[in-house]
């Protein structure tokens, strides 16, 4: 919502496919990494709006300062997704709670969609991607493994 209302002219919106957002949120979003790396602070960035495509530019550039990787789920069980989703909400400020089972299976669409798009730019630009479709608190404790490496 804070680029919907305090910079409208950058189009981004909830109803924009993740990687348009990101497309779009690239210019600031890097701005905003190229400063955190000029600090020398240790920052954890979680979203689905930064691409391997893009994000491997500054990766090559300070490959000493960057540890990336990428989760997704590109074969999950969309009724057990959903009923995940619905089962782990934390109520409040969970944008999916008033939503309709069928909205949150096309939700979950997309994700699925999405993550294929992921793993394959992972592959491509040699980025490290974990696909949380089975066992997923297994393998979020491997994707924690991997930055304390």
């Amino acid at each position: 919502m804070g680029f919907t209302n305090g910079i409208p002219e950058y189009g981004i919106h909830d109803m924009l496919f993740p990687d348009e957002i990101a497309k779009r949120m690239w210019p600031f979003l890097k701005a905003i990494l190229e400063n955190m790396l000029w600090s020398e602070i240790n920052y954890i960035i979680e979203g689905e709006a930064i691409l391997p495509e893009l994000i491997i530019e500054l990766l090559n550039k300070h490959p000493d300062k960057i540890k990336i990787c990428f989760v997704g789920y590109t074969s999950a069980n969309i009724e057990e997704k959903v009923k995940d989703i619905k089962k782990f909400s934390l109520q409040k400020n969970d944008w999916l709670i008033d939503k309709t089972d069928t909205y949150i299976t096309d939700h979950v669409k997309n994700m699925i969609t999405h993550s294929i798009m992921l793993k394959k730019s992972c592959k491509e630009n040699n980025l490290k991607y974990f696909d949380c479709s089975e066992n997923f608190l297994n393998t979020i404790e491997d994707s924690l493994e991997y930055f304390s490496e």
